[in-house]
Protein backbone atom coordinates (compact mmCIF):
# COMPACT_ATOMS: atom_id res chain seq x y z
CA UNK A 1 0.00 0.00 0.00
CA UNK A 2 0.97 3.71 -1.01
CA UNK A 3 2.05 6.04 1.99
CA UNK A 4 -0.20 9.55 0.91
CA UNK A 5 1.23 12.91 1.99
CA UNK A 6 -1.54 15.20 1.40
CA UNK A 7 -1.41 18.96 1.55
CA UNK A 8 -3.98 20.80 1.98
CA UNK A 9 -3.69 24.41 0.54
CA UNK A 10 -7.58 25.77 2.40
CA UNK A 11 -8.05 29.57 1.15
CA UNK A 12 -4.57 30.40 0.46
CA UNK A 13 -2.66 31.29 -2.71
CA UNK A 14 -4.32 32.90 -5.48
CA UNK A 15 -3.94 31.29 -8.84
CA UNK A 16 -0.33 33.01 -10.19
CA UNK A 17 0.99 32.28 -6.20
CA UNK A 18 -0.69 28.66 -6.55
CA UNK A 19 1.25 27.94 -9.76
CA UNK A 20 4.80 29.93 -8.82
CA UNK A 21 4.74 27.75 -5.18
CA UNK A 22 3.81 24.04 -7.64
CA UNK A 23 6.43 24.65 -9.35
CA UNK A 24 8.78 25.36 -6.39
CA UNK A 25 7.59 21.98 -5.17
CA UNK A 26 8.34 20.13 -8.36
CA UNK A 27 11.71 21.26 -8.81
CA UNK A 28 12.53 20.12 -5.32
CA UNK A 29 10.50 16.85 -5.93
CA UNK A 30 11.63 13.62 -6.93
CA UNK A 31 9.90 10.78 -8.47
CA UNK A 32 8.29 8.56 -5.20
CA UNK A 33 6.62 5.79 -6.87
CA UNK A 34 5.78 4.21 -3.62
CA UNK A 35 4.62 7.68 -1.82
CA UNK A 36 1.55 9.69 -3.36
CA UNK A 37 1.91 13.29 -2.66
CA UNK A 38 -1.28 15.33 -3.49
CA UNK A 39 -2.04 18.78 -3.07
CA UNK A 40 -5.53 20.37 -2.71
CA UNK A 41 -5.37 23.92 -4.17
CA UNK A 42 -8.24 26.57 -3.88
CA UNK A 43 -10.74 25.30 -6.98
CA UNK A 44 -10.10 28.81 -8.85
CA UNK A 45 -6.65 27.13 -9.42
CA UNK A 46 -7.50 23.62 -10.22
CA UNK A 47 -7.94 24.26 -14.00
CA UNK A 48 -4.69 25.69 -14.48
CA UNK A 49 -2.81 23.65 -12.14
CA UNK A 50 -3.99 20.62 -13.97
CA UNK A 51 -1.79 21.93 -16.90
CA UNK A 52 1.12 22.55 -14.75
CA UNK A 53 1.50 19.27 -12.57
CA UNK A 54 3.83 16.57 -13.29
CA UNK A 55 1.20 13.73 -12.68
CA UNK A 56 4.14 11.67 -11.91
CA UNK A 57 5.41 13.05 -9.22
CA UNK A 58 2.16 14.72 -7.66
CA UNK A 59 -1.62 14.41 -7.83
CA UNK A 60 -4.44 17.49 -7.48
CA UNK A 61 -7.23 16.85 -5.07
CA UNK A 62 -10.39 19.03 -4.83
CA UNK A 63 -11.18 20.70 -1.29
CA UNK A 64 -14.67 20.43 -1.73
CA UNK A 65 -17.42 19.28 -4.40
CA UNK A 66 -21.31 19.61 -4.69
CA UNK A 67 -23.52 16.03 -4.89
CA UNK A 68 -25.47 16.25 -7.74
CA UNK A 69 -23.68 16.31 -11.29
CA UNK A 70 -26.08 19.20 -12.89
CA UNK A 71 -28.58 21.23 -12.04
CA UNK A 72 -30.07 24.46 -10.56
CA UNK A 73 -27.39 25.57 -7.61
CA UNK A 74 -25.78 28.64 -8.38
CA UNK A 75 -22.25 28.81 -7.11
CA UNK A 76 -21.48 24.67 -6.91
CA UNK A 77 -18.81 22.63 -8.69
CA UNK A 78 -19.91 19.40 -9.35
CA UNK A 79 -17.63 15.84 -9.02
CA UNK A 80 -18.63 15.39 -12.58
CA UNK A 81 -17.16 18.80 -13.42
CA UNK A 82 -13.62 17.73 -11.62
CA UNK A 83 -13.38 14.83 -13.62
CA UNK A 84 -10.11 15.13 -15.32
CA UNK A 85 -8.69 17.96 -13.35
CA UNK A 86 -8.32 15.71 -10.17
CA UNK A 87 -7.72 12.62 -8.89
CA UNK A 88 -8.84 12.80 -5.11
CA UNK A 89 -11.04 15.65 -3.56
CA UNK A 90 -11.52 16.34 0.41
CA UNK A 91 -14.92 15.57 2.13
CA UNK A 92 -16.08 16.02 5.50
CA UNK A 93 -13.53 18.58 6.75
CA UNK A 94 -14.21 19.60 9.72
CA UNK A 95 -14.24 23.54 8.79
CA UNK A 96 -17.12 22.14 6.10
CA UNK A 97 -18.62 20.05 8.86
CA UNK A 98 -18.72 22.87 11.97
CA UNK A 99 -18.03 26.03 10.00
CA UNK A 100 -20.70 25.52 7.08
CA UNK A 101 -22.70 23.50 8.72
CA UNK A 102 -22.57 20.03 6.37
CA UNK A 103 -24.32 17.13 7.98
CA UNK A 104 -24.05 13.17 7.89
CA UNK A 105 -26.44 12.88 5.03
CA UNK A 106 -24.76 15.56 2.64
CA UNK A 107 -21.25 14.25 3.21
CA UNK A 108 -22.71 10.47 2.25
CA UNK A 109 -24.34 12.03 -0.88
CA UNK A 110 -20.59 13.53 -1.43
CA UNK A 111 -18.74 10.31 -1.14
CA UNK A 112 -21.42 8.37 -3.06
CA UNK A 113 -20.99 11.21 -5.90
CA UNK A 114 -17.17 11.32 -5.74
CA UNK A 115 -16.85 7.35 -6.23
CA UNK A 116 -19.86 7.76 -9.07
CA UNK A 117 -17.49 10.20 -10.88
CA UNK A 118 -14.32 8.03 -10.64
CA UNK A 119 -12.75 10.76 -8.26
CA UNK A 120 -11.18 9.41 -4.93
CA UNK A 121 -12.82 10.67 -1.65
CA UNK A 122 -10.64 11.28 1.18
CA UNK A 123 -13.33 11.21 4.00
CA UNK A 124 -12.04 13.44 6.60
CA UNK A 125 -13.75 12.34 10.23
CA UNK A 126 -12.91 12.74 13.95
CA UNK A 127 -14.27 13.96 16.83
CA UNK A 128 -14.17 17.45 19.31
CA UNK A 129 -12.54 17.98 22.64
CA UNK A 130 -16.07 17.74 24.24
CA UNK A 131 -16.90 14.39 22.73
CA UNK A 132 -13.57 13.20 23.78
CA UNK A 133 -13.74 14.28 27.04
CA UNK A 134 -17.17 12.73 27.43
CA UNK A 135 -16.10 9.12 25.92
CA UNK A 136 -17.89 9.56 22.97
CA UNK A 137 -15.17 9.63 20.65
CA UNK A 138 -15.60 5.70 19.30
CA UNK A 139 -19.54 6.28 18.88
CA UNK A 140 -18.73 9.89 16.72
CA UNK A 141 -16.18 7.93 14.40
CA UNK A 142 -18.43 4.95 13.68
CA UNK A 143 -21.12 7.32 13.17
CA UNK A 144 -19.33 9.38 11.15
CA UNK A 145 -17.77 6.00 9.09
CA UNK A 146 -21.31 4.09 8.79
CA UNK A 147 -22.58 7.60 7.49
CA UNK A 148 -20.00 8.78 5.14
CA UNK A 149 -19.83 4.99 3.62
CA UNK A 150 -23.81 4.19 3.31
CA UNK A 151 -24.54 4.24 0.00
CA UNK A 152 -20.80 2.33 -1.25
CA UNK A 153 -20.94 -1.12 -1.80
CA UNK A 154 -18.41 -3.69 -0.86
CA UNK A 155 -16.95 -3.51 -4.43
CA UNK A 156 -16.04 0.28 -4.41
CA UNK A 157 -15.25 0.66 -0.52
CA UNK A 158 -11.03 0.11 -1.75
CA UNK A 159 -11.85 3.73 -3.72
CA UNK A 160 -12.21 5.80 -0.54
CA UNK A 161 -9.71 6.95 1.62
CA UNK A 162 -10.36 7.94 5.41
CA UNK A 163 -8.15 10.56 7.51
CA UNK A 164 -8.51 10.80 10.75
CA UNK A 165 -8.70 14.26 11.99
CA UNK A 166 -9.38 14.67 15.63
CA UNK A 167 -10.69 18.42 15.61
CA UNK A 168 -8.85 19.45 19.51
CA UNK A 169 -5.78 18.44 17.41
CA UNK A 170 -5.84 21.07 14.43
CA UNK A 171 -3.79 23.97 14.69
CA UNK A 172 -6.61 26.26 13.68
CA UNK A 173 -8.51 25.55 16.33
CA UNK A 174 -8.44 27.69 19.68
CA UNK A 175 -6.84 25.57 22.10
CA UNK A 176 -5.14 22.77 20.44
CA UNK A 177 -4.07 20.21 21.43
CA UNK A 178 -1.23 17.59 19.76
CA UNK A 179 -2.59 14.47 19.27
CA UNK A 180 -0.47 11.58 21.14
CA UNK A 181 0.36 8.43 19.13
CA UNK A 182 -1.16 6.27 21.45
CA UNK A 183 -4.43 8.26 20.89
CA UNK A 184 -3.54 8.15 17.10
CA UNK A 185 -3.28 4.39 17.33
CA UNK A 186 -7.04 3.79 19.75
CA UNK A 187 -8.94 5.69 17.00
CA UNK A 188 -7.14 3.81 14.22
CA UNK A 189 -7.96 0.30 15.93
CA UNK A 190 -11.89 1.56 16.28
CA UNK A 191 -11.66 2.67 12.23
CA UNK A 192 -10.87 -0.49 11.06
CA UNK A 193 -13.21 -2.25 13.68
CA UNK A 194 -15.82 -0.09 12.14
CA UNK A 195 -14.95 -1.02 8.30
CA UNK A 196 -14.74 -4.61 9.36
CA UNK A 197 -18.57 -4.81 10.75
CA UNK A 198 -19.47 -2.43 7.62
CA UNK A 199 -18.00 -4.70 5.45
CA UNK A 200 -15.39 -7.88 6.19
CA UNK A 201 -11.88 -8.12 7.52
CA UNK A 202 -10.26 -7.45 4.22
CA UNK A 203 -11.82 -4.35 3.34
CA UNK A 204 -10.83 -3.01 6.68
CA UNK A 205 -7.16 -3.80 6.09
CA UNK A 206 -7.17 -2.17 2.36
CA UNK A 207 -8.65 1.07 3.27
CA UNK A 208 -6.05 3.61 3.43
CA UNK A 209 -6.43 5.71 6.71
CA UNK A 210 -4.15 9.02 7.31
CA UNK A 211 -3.68 11.16 10.18
CA UNK A 212 -3.97 14.85 10.48
CA UNK A 213 -4.11 17.34 13.38
CA UNK A 214 -0.68 19.34 13.65
CA UNK A 215 1.16 17.62 11.42
CA UNK A 216 4.64 18.66 10.94
CA UNK A 217 8.52 17.92 10.30
CA UNK A 218 8.79 17.04 14.05
CA UNK A 219 5.83 14.73 14.77
CA UNK A 220 5.28 13.31 10.70
CA UNK A 221 7.29 10.32 12.04
CA UNK A 222 6.05 9.75 15.37
CA UNK A 223 2.17 9.88 13.29
CA UNK A 224 3.61 7.61 10.27
CA UNK A 225 4.50 4.75 11.92
CA UNK A 226 1.72 4.18 13.73
CA UNK A 227 0.04 0.98 12.70
CA UNK A 228 -2.77 1.18 10.44
CA UNK A 229 -1.52 4.75 9.33
CA UNK A 230 -1.18 5.02 5.93
CA UNK A 231 0.36 9.12 5.94
CA UNK A 232 -0.84 12.07 6.38
CA UNK A 233 -2.98 15.00 5.91
CA UNK A 234 -1.74 18.94 6.98
CA UNK A 235 -2.68 22.30 6.31
CA UNK A 236 -0.46 24.89 7.68
CA UNK A 237 2.98 22.53 6.88
CA UNK A 238 2.08 22.25 3.33
CA UNK A 239 2.43 26.07 2.63
CA UNK A 240 5.96 25.81 3.59
CA UNK A 241 8.02 24.66 0.74
CA UNK A 242 10.88 23.71 3.46
CA UNK A 243 8.29 21.08 5.81
CA UNK A 244 6.18 19.63 2.83
CA UNK A 245 9.31 18.60 1.30
CA UNK A 246 10.57 17.21 4.72
CA UNK A 247 7.56 15.75 5.43
CA UNK A 248 7.53 13.57 2.04
CA UNK A 249 11.12 12.64 2.68
CA UNK A 250 9.97 11.67 6.19
CA UNK A 251 7.23 9.58 4.57
CA UNK A 252 9.94 8.18 1.95
CA UNK A 253 12.17 6.97 4.73
CA UNK A 254 9.27 5.19 6.68
CA UNK A 255 8.19 3.53 3.76
CA UNK A 256 11.72 2.14 3.16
Amino acid sequence: MKTYVVGNWKLNFNIGEASIYLHKIQKKLPNYRDVEVVVAPPLIALQPLSLQIDRHKMKLSAQNAFYCDYGAYTGETSFNQLRGLVDYVLIGHSERRYIFGEDEKMIGKKVEAAVRNKITPILCIGETESERTFGETRDKLRDQIMSGLRNIAIEDADKVILAYEPVWAISSVKGAKLAAPDDVADAVKIIRETLGELYDKKVAEAVPVLFGGSVNPSNAGAYLTVPGINGVLMGGSSLILSEFIDIIEIAKRVRS
